[in-house]
């Protein structure tokens, strides 16, 4: 029956919309419906089946690239509404990258055999999902696993696994139910039914005692959380520096309290019109009316988003661009800035920066890609990045300070809480798309970080959601989408560690050892027919 089905050139064309349709409305707020992921890549597989016996590898990449550019659209269409440029790159760009990855799998599964389907698929598919953590062009949205960022008591295990670990489900399980799938008879009696129970199963019972069990309480700590809603478009860059941190410094008056020990303010809410020089921030008059307001607030931390920059004698980096004013090379920053109570201002740079926006890839190898900048957020062009994940540290507790794009990436969140950092803060814009699932997505992916890193996690977002999530991944608190509000709230600190911060992304490392080895044998097996030539 099955056969019959993919033998016709339509029903192979429907099929692969039907995989596009299936990733997109399993996938968080748009849709949500996250079972389907367990059944969504099994028509793009029938598909495939089809073309295994036949040497047609263009025809399968065009069902597949249909496949995931709906994926891709679906999805991130949201993207549009900050950067059509950027949105372009996305879709199309991404649904190549996914595209050719599929056919990598259909491509080794052909010359290896059939009987390595299920490992070849894996290994390809999890080597593609961890680089694009890393490259040049990463963009880790669309990550399998994070398709669960709703369901956060299934995935309690991501505590040892990260994300991968959920993509790694989710693509057992889409095999397993398609073998059944193509069985003749008697489906309920065979090995990959009975495997599939258990595969569902255990990873489920697994979570649900891992949540019970998990404590909540820790050392408590107070904090303050402001979200400003200054229109990204037509105020934040329109109104003074001063005005606007007189907004933020009259939400703090109102939400401190006496047990509050840090305020935290949104990316880029200090001084987004322009940068300003890290060397000089104590010349600066906001540094003194800062401090005067948290005189008043018995010497409360002040966390807060900036544009920087820093000058060097010769280039820093690719970012580095030589600026005949001040005779040095300027490099400009999207950074983390924590008043205390030390002389200095401290201050983290953003590592994981948002492409095309404030990277753009590859210049240290094309240098004249830099005039393709997208002009956003204030700046154009490529900027500089830690060289090493930070965290920040007031009155001997620690904690991981993320800014906006950074918060998708879980080996770098787990690398900064490795430090001993006790709870997580994102600092974000989100107001670029507009009331659509981007922002909501956003959000949702803050609960896969606390479940990871066994933090809770406080978001300061300037048009929204700001809150609070648990280390279980549990929403706490959540603000209204574009609206002026501030609250605070008091989380528990927790500095152990989880296996996934020590292991870091160890099934990425895995599948690369496993792809290489599939490569290896497909390489002796044409070396051995070129010698018996």
């Amino acid at each position: 029956m099955i056969e019959k089905i993919i033998q016709k050139r339509l029903n192979r064309w429907l099929l692969s919309i039907l995989s596009g349709i299936l990733l997109t409305i399993s996938f968080p707020e748009t849709g949500g419906i996250t079972f389907l992921a367990f059944v969504s890549w099994i028509p793009l597989l029938l598909v495939e089946s089809h073309f295994h016996t036949q040497k047609k590898a263009f025809s399968l990449f065009l069902h597949a690239y249909l496949t995931f550019f709906i994926y891709n659209l679906g999805t991130t269409w949201w993207v549009y509404n900050a950067s059509p440029g950027g949105a372009y790159m996305a879709f199309f760009a991404n649904s190549l990258l996914m595209a050719l990855a599929f056919l990598l799998y259909h491509l080794l599964k052909r010359k290896l055999g059939t009987k390595w389907n299920g490992p070849i698929l894996i290994c390809v598919w999890l080597s593609f999902e961890f680089s694009h953590f890393h490259w040049e062009l990463s963009w880790p949205w669309l990550t399998l696993g994070n398709v669960f960022a709703s369901k956060t008591t299934w995935i309690q295990w991501y505590s040892i696994t990260g994300v991968l670990g959920g993509s790694l489900w989710i693509l057992i399980l889409n095999l397993l139910l398609y073998k059944i799938l193509i069985q003749p008879k008697n489906w309920y009696k065979s090995t990959y039914f009975i495997l599939g129970v258990i595969v569902l199963s255990i990873p489920l019972i697994f979570s649900t005692i891992l949540y019970f069990s998990k404590s909540t309480e820790g050392k408590p700590y107070n904090v303050a959380i402001l979200q400003p809603n200054v229109d990204p478009y037509d105020e934040k860059f329109v109104l003074s520096n001063d005005e606007q941190l007189k907004i933020l410094l009259e939400q703090a008056d109102k939400s401190i309290s006496k047990e509050t020990q840090l305020v935290i303010a949104p990316e880029t809410a200090l001084y987004p019109i322009g940068y300003i020089y890290e060397d000089g921030l104590r010349k600066e008059t906001f540094f003194h009316i800062i401090n005067e307001h948290r005189a008043r607030w018995a010497n409360a931390g002040f966390l807060i988003g900036a544009s920087t920059f820093q000058l060097f004698d010769t280039k820093n980096s690719a970012a580095s661009h030589f600026e005949p004013q001040f005779n040095s090379y300027l490099e400009k920053y999207n950074s983390s800035i924590l008043f205390d109570n030390t002389p200095e201002p401290k201050i983290i740079h953003k590592s994981k920066l948002v492409l095309g926006v404030e990277k753009i890839p590859f210049v240290g190898i094309f240098p004249f890609l830099e005039d393709l900048a997208v002009e956003m957020e204030g700046g154009s062009g490529s900027m500089g990045i830690e060289k090493e994940p930070k965290i920040f540290e007031k009155n001997r507790v620690k904690f991981s300070s993320a800014v906006c794009y950074e918060s998708i990436y879980g080996g770098f969140i787990a690398k900064q809480a490795k430090k001993g950092s006790e709870f997580i803060a994102i600092i974000t814009n989100d107001g670029w798309w507009g009331d659509t699932p981007g922002y909501k997505q956003h959000f949702q992916f803050a609960r896969l970080r606390a479940i990871e890193n066994n933090k809770y996690v406080v978001r300061s977002a300037n048009t929204g959601k700001s809150g609070v999530i648990n280390n279980r991944g549990d929403i706490l608190k959540e603000t209204a989408w574009w609206k002026k509000t501030q609250f605070n709230y008091t989380i528990q600190l927790n500095s152990k560690k989880t296996l996934y911060q020590i292991l870091g992304d160890f099934i990425g490392y895995f599948a690369l050892a496993g792809l290489g080895m599939f490569a290896f044998l497909r390489f002796l097996r044409i070396f051995k027919r070129r010698t018996e030539i």
